[in-house]
């Protein structure tokens, strides 16, 4: 389930987009079950000549809603997620692990079924409309996803792959993957992360069979919806499923963080679920959100075929988990290929303590850039997309620091602070200062904006 689902901003895509045509070579991944197959980690860019997109196998014709960029597409494969001995693979392992060992079926095996190497490339439908998000919905917009044209875009959350995997007939599966948002910029954001996504759905009695006099409970009734239940779902049968959703997340994290540690439940909103909660663990005094959840939304569920079941889901960021497990200071470093970094996660076993050593903290170098907007219609995101094609993973963080109208001409000043700092190395004022010039040359001529510089 999509977590931090608050997408609230006015759109306009990045002109930051694919050049014309930008070939990425692989073998095609299902978009179904098999929990063994991987995207191919190969991929590259080629010449632009045509209005196309190929991408894992396929193509895909560019139109006015592509804004996907080839700094993006580098990404597209990595799965870091399958890479043993990864931060992000251990996170992953661990949570198998104890779902594996917590939860078994009839005959003894586990309950929950894995799938790991689903393909991000997924329809329109897929990511919004089988999740029941109505085609209004801001978290729709261009300026927080990252489209290959108004039909197929990259997935913003893990989500998108639940109406399939409930139609192919599971009650209980965990799908992890890569996610791809546009976002701000900073050490805890960058534009690919990798979610787990939890689904568990209940027939009248598995829900009840443990409950004294439980015969005469149901699922269903023709209610009225309040802040606590769908209206076709009775109480008493959403009360139990909220029970069990919360006591297998907190004894995940108990797991994961240690007996002594606090959990707390916020409400929130989120579009397929209802009651919708984030879970909020206090981690060295300090309260943190690590993931959201809920009770499906029926309406969801019976649409892939599983009309007589009541179910929960919730979403997990597996970097959120492993920079609070292991005190990674920064989200970048999840893509390093320095040595320094990765052999600190080749370990005997999965539950092995881990506490990050810090590389060598190189000092930033800081530039400030000034424009003016071109329109109303301007977005953040579409610097921060421009900025990260240009500067890459050297961008530690981007800040607004001041917005200006003119008394006279209303036209609208932004001033970005850019923090650059490389995480293995210390950078040159002169390197800097290269790449800095070029963002500011690539934003004049991709986003229309009047340089101050």
């Amino acid at each position: 389930m999509a977590m931090l689902w608050k997408f609230m901003r006015v759109a306009k895509y990045s002109k930051t987009a694919l050049s014309p045509k930008v070939k990425v070579r692989g073998i095609p991944t299902s978009s179904r079950h098999s929990s063994s197959q991987s995207v191919p980690s190969d991929v590259a860019a080629s010449t632009p000549c045509s209005n196309t997109v190929e991408l894992l196998g396929k193509s895909y014709p560019q139109d006015d809603y592509s804004n996907v960029t080839e700094k993006i597409l580098s990404k597209v494969g990595k799965n870091l997620h399958n890479k043993k001995h990864h931060p992000l693979w251990l996170i992953k392992e661990r949570v198998k692990d104890h779902f594996y060992k917590q939860y078994a079926g009839r005959r003894g095996t586990p309950l929950f079924s894995v799938y790991d190497g689903l393909s991000p490339v997924v329809t329109v439908q897929q990511n919004f409309d089988s999740l029941l998000i109505p085609p209004n919905h801001t978290s729709r917009r261009k300026e927080d996803n990252y489209y290959l044209n108004r039909d197929h875009m990259l997935r913003a959350h893990t989500s998108a792959h639940q109406w399939d995997l409930i139609h192919s007939g599971l009650d209980a599966f965990l799908a992890v993957g890569d996610v791809y948002r546009r976002d701000t910029i900073d050490n805890t954001h960058y534009p690919v992360f990798h979610q787990m996504e939890g689904v568990r759905l209940f027939s009248c009695h598995e829900l009840f069979s443990n409950i004294k006099d439980g015969e005469g409970l149901q699922l269903f009734e023709r209610g009225h919806r309040t802040a606590h239940k769908q209206e076709c779902h009775t109480m008493e049968a959403v009360r139990l499923v909220e029970f069990n959703l919360k006591q297998v997340l907190t004894k995940l994290m108990t797991h994961l963080f240690g007996d002594e540690l606090q959990v707390r439940w916020v409400d929130c909103y989120f579009p397929f679920t209802h009651p919708s909660f984030e879970m909020e663990i206090n981690f060295q005094g300090e309260w943190l959100e690590v993931l959201g959840c809920g009770v499906m939304e029926q309406q969801l569920v019976n649409s892939a075929g599983a009309q007589e079941k009541i179910g929960w889901a919730f979403g997990l960021g597996l970097e959120r988990l492993a920079m609070i497990l292991y005190d990674i200071p920064d989200i970048r470093l999840f893509w390093s290929e320095d040595e320094r970094f990765l052999k600190q996660f080749v370990v005997p076993h999965i539950w092995q303590k881990i506490k990050f050593q810090p590389l060598s903290r190189y000092p930033p170098l800081i530039n400030d850039i000034s424009f003016w907007l071109p329109s109303e219609t301007y977005s953040k995101n579409d610097f921060y997309d421009l900025a990260r094609t240009v500067g890459g993973d050297l961008i530690e963080k981007i800040i607004l620091m001041d917005e200006f109208t003119h008394p006279k001409t209303k036209k609208v000043s932004h001033c970005y602070r850019i923090v650059y700092r490389h995480t293995e190395r210390t950078l040159t004022q002169e390197e800097v200062h290269h790449i800095h010039q070029a963002i500011e040359e690539s934003a004049v001529r991709e986003l229309g904006v009047e340089g101050r510089f």
